[in-house]
């Protein structure tokens, strides 16, 4: 049985060319990049390398890239760098209610520390709206943290004007970027950004290896100490083959970024739309224009429950998820969609389809005609369904 594979938001499967570029550092080329004898040079060639293909893209410097081992801890030390850094001066900090966990966690976190800590609304697309950040900003706030991309519905974010927000006032702004680096344009400059976090696992490239951007004069409190690497910022041994991958992998994603995007948007608009037509009482969620990314669609099946969607589609062979990859498993409903105002029910009947590179219109077609009938023999065992008719 084919394997359809929809869950590109949770990770993404390694490109073969990323790997050919990783295959020397993982064999011949093994030196630690602090050594100073010639295996040592060829890993720190390696290194600097990747950081000037990530600067590249973000239209950044290559001094203000930062290796770490993914977009969790880039998070963490963006929001808690920052707010240590700051903490005598600025004790307040403002994230959006619909934050991965890896910032929304840390926040938390930093709120049982004595930190103030307040959560930005969004409305029903997903959006943070700008006048509440607005209305919370203020001469104490030391960062602001909005995702560019959701994880969960794919709503876009106006970053340019968020961060102009935050800086009336003098505040940091740091943005998730794990969803939107090679997928949509990202440069620091033009949205305004100081911190900012990608990982190489959503872009066809390896885990283990993520990015932090730091604004060049921002000053962050390390969260590990233990050596001179990364500036001091992130102590420990590079893993040189993995941030090799990465450095490939956004360049490679940058290179085809949109004629990807208008191909997944087309994709994308096929299967909600045929999804809909075939399938009764099913709604999208997040915005149905371009303030969506085009390679994610968050349905919510009415009367059903959505793990039971994910195992009946398991067995057909096409891989889904129900919301972020790090809460999978658990029965409660989707934060996102319930700050979004998705009610309870509906939020524990909503499925995420992730698509990306080696997505075909094949897959979709496939997926659309084994769906209905699932859905309805779910449907059928439903008493709030029954109770309809």
């Amino acid at each position: 049985m084919k394997q359809i594979y929809l869950d590109y938001n949770s990770t993404t499967p390694l490109d073969k060319r990323v790997l050919e570029v990783m295959m020397p550092y993982l064999t011949d080329k093994c030196g630690n990049a602090s050594s100073v004898h010639h295996a040592g040079r060829e890993a720190k060639t390696g290194l600097e390398g990747a950081r000037e293909q990530v600067a590249d893209v973000l239209g950044a410097e290559p001094s203000e890239i930062y290796f770490t081992s993914g977009g969790t801890e880039s998070d963490n030390l963006a929001l808690r760098g920052a707010a240590y850094y700051l903490r005598k001066k600025r004790n307040h900090i403002i994230v959006s209610s619909i934050e991965h966990h890896a910032v929304l966690m840390t926040a938390k976190a930093l709120e049982k520390e004595g930190f103030a800590v307040e959560y930005l609304e969004v409305d029903r697309d997903g959006l943070v709206l700008p006048e509440k950040l607005r209305e919370k900003v203020t001469d104490q706030t030391a960062i602001v943290s909005v995702m560019h991309v959701n994880n969960e519905v794919g709503s876009i974010q106006n970053i340019s004007e968020l961060s102009a927000i935050a800086h009336e006032k003098g505040a940091l702004f740091h943005t998730d970027a794990v969803q939107s680096v090679g997928k949509i344009s990202v440069n620091v400059e033009d949205l305004g950004i100081d911190l900012l976090a990608l990982s190489g696992h959503k872009l066809c490239g390896p885990k283990g290896a993520g990015g932090l951007y730091v604004r060049s004069g921002v000053k962050i409190t390390p969260l590990m100490q233990g050596g001179h690497h990364e500036k001091k910022r992130r102590p420990g041994t590079e893993n040189i083959p993995a941030i090799v991958g990465l450095g490939e992998a956004i360049r490679l994603a940058e290179q085809t970024r949109e004629p990807e995007h208008a191909r997944l948007t087309k994709l994308s608009d096929y299967f909600i739309e045929a999804v809909q037509k075939r399938i009764p009482n099913v709604y999208l969620n997040g915005p149905r224009d371009e303030r969506r990314m085009p390679s994610t669609v968050n349905l919510s099946f009415e009367y059903i429950e959505g793990e039971s969607i994910i195992l009946s589609l398991d067995l057909k062979g096409v891989e889904v998820a129900s919301g972020s990859a790090c809460t999978s498993g658990s029965l409660d409903p989707s934060h996102v969609l319930l700050a979004m105002g998705v009610s309870t029910e509906l939020a524990q009947g909503s499925i995420r389809f992730s698509m990306g590179r080696f997505t075909t219109r094949e897959d979709l077609e496939y997926t659309v005609s084994v769906l209905p009938e699932i859905i309805e023999r779910l449907r059928s065992m439903s008493p709030l369904y029954h109770g309809t008719g």
